[in-house]
């Protein structure tokens, strides 16, 4: 692999490009920030410099335009780092230009959060098919450290080591190697407890999914506040692409529920339209005070006031029990607590470790449990399946599944009794669960 020095970002004024434009240059390269006009680049800059906070930013990073710059600064770049929207047909383009005006031997890697690798290098030439690869950062990148790699069919592999060592030895990745499957591992495991979410509040209120579901099970923000945070635009990209592309044991489950549908029509993509709202919409009341209004899946509407707080007798133990440390303790009571409400969490949390599981092995997308720890984990900063079945033990784990009707996986049949199956050190899994 050449020495890589400077660094091409196209898409920097989206959330990723700016993202990923402000950990390369903090990280030492030289960066030059494209977008469709200059103007749309130096908005990327502004919001790379607030994420990261250095001064460094302004000394290492250049802003640039498609039209006046793209193949001068591809032909001089060292790594081009694709951004672009996630959809092939605006991907395509660009790849083509670059494959134009790259010289040989320089990297071309996509951000994207799950298309086809192999698709993206159908018609390119073979230099570029050997240095392309997929770069699968997690926003915000200067915070998420868990990063996927994935090779195209025909990605040099020398590269891929050098490129793999480049991110875990100077940006401090935690790196992934997955097969080119959709959605990769990350967002194939987690967009679907995402959209299973989503799918169960038209019948269960969105308040009280995100409860059940929330960061007493292992996960840092709660299901739906989740969806807002990324966008509904990306989640349903990514989630269509699954439905269409895969046929596994989960398939209903990335079925984009159709309030959703209508609802993005109408402008409602999350967080990023703060008048429109997602499943939660900030709103200030006649005396000034703020609060969040929240969706009613049935209706489409928005709920006027602040509803009052949900509280359930197990989980707020549970919440205790997590507090205090006794995080074994916790989800044993997990297992067992009583009640309709309780029925539905485990419903989806037992669904997570086996179809989290099941995408373990040969012909899925990362060959060993180990590659779903560290993008749980690290990637999404949820509690791994394999965490959580040592937590609840083997036994224990595979009783709950044959209750639930969800399908054992091959690696924990295969785990013998007392084994531990993560791979995460025992003394930091208190960072996936919370007391609050």
């Amino acid at each position: 692999m050449q020495p890589i020095k400077n660094v091409v970002v196209l898409g920097a004024n989206g959330t990723m490009g700016s993202g990923a434009a402000g950990l390369f240059a903090a990280s030492g390269y030289d960066v030059v920030m494209l977008a469709r006009g200059i103007d749309k680049a130096h908005q990327g800059l502004a919001r790379a410099k607030e994420a990261v906070r250095s001064d460094v930013l302004g000394k290492r990073i250049r802003c640039g335009s498609y039209e006046q710059d793209l193949e001068r600064e591809v032909a001089a770049a060292d790594l081009i780092f694709e951004a672009v929207s996630e959809d092939m047909a605006i991907k395509g383009p660009f790849l083509e230009r670059i494959d134009r005006a790259r010289r040989k031997g320089s990297v071309v890697a996509t951000v994207s959060s799950g298309l086809s690798i192999a698709k993206m290098v159908e018609g390119r030439s073979t230099d570029f098919r050997r240095h392309f690869v997929g770069m699968h950062l997690f926003n915000p990148p200067h915070v998420i450290v868990g990063t996927e790699m994935i090779p195209g069919p025909d990605t040099d592999r020398e590269l891929f080591s050098g490129l793999v060592a480049m991110l875990e030895k100077r940006l401090g990745r935690i790196v992934i190697e997955c097969a080119d499957q959709p959605a990769f591992a990350g967002n194939r495991v987690g967009f679907k407890v995402l959209n299973e979410c989503a799918q169960l509040a038209e019948h269960h209120g969105v308040e009280l999914v995100d409860y059940l579901v929330g960061p007493y099970t292992g996960r840092a923000l709660a299901p739906l506040a989740t969806i807002d945070l990324v966008g509904w635009d990306v989640h349903h990209a990514i989630v269509e692409n699954v439905h269409a592309n895969t046929k596994d044991e989960a398939h209903a489950a990335f079925a984009m529920p159709a309030y959703m549908a209508r609802l993005m029509d109408d402008g409602h993509l999350g967080n990023k339209t703060p008048g429109e709202g997602g499943f939660y919409r900030r709103m200030t009341d006649a005396n000034g005070a703020k609060f969040k209004s929240v969706l009613d899946a049935k209706t489409c509407g928005y709920s006027e006031g602040p509803g009052a707080r949900l509280k359930l007798a197990f989980v707020e133990e549970i919440k205790a029990l997590h507090a205090s440390g006794r995080y074994a303790e916790a989800m044993a009571k997990f297992l067992v607590a009583e009640g309709p409400e309780a029925d539905l969490a485990r419903k989806v949390i037992l669904g997570y470790v086996s179809y989290g599981l099941h995408r373990v092995g040969p012909g899925e997308v990362v060959p060993t449990p180990a590659g779903v720890d560290r993008i749980m984990g690290y990637g999404f900063n949820w509690a791994p399946p394999t965490v959580l079945v040592d937590l609840w033990g083997k036994r224990q784990t595979l009783a709950a599944l044959e209750r639930a009707g969800l399908p054992v996986p091959r690696v924990l049949s295969a785990l013998k009794d007392g084994e531990r199956l993560s791979t995460i050190p025992k003394a930091t899994i208190g960072r996936f669960f919370f007391g609050k």
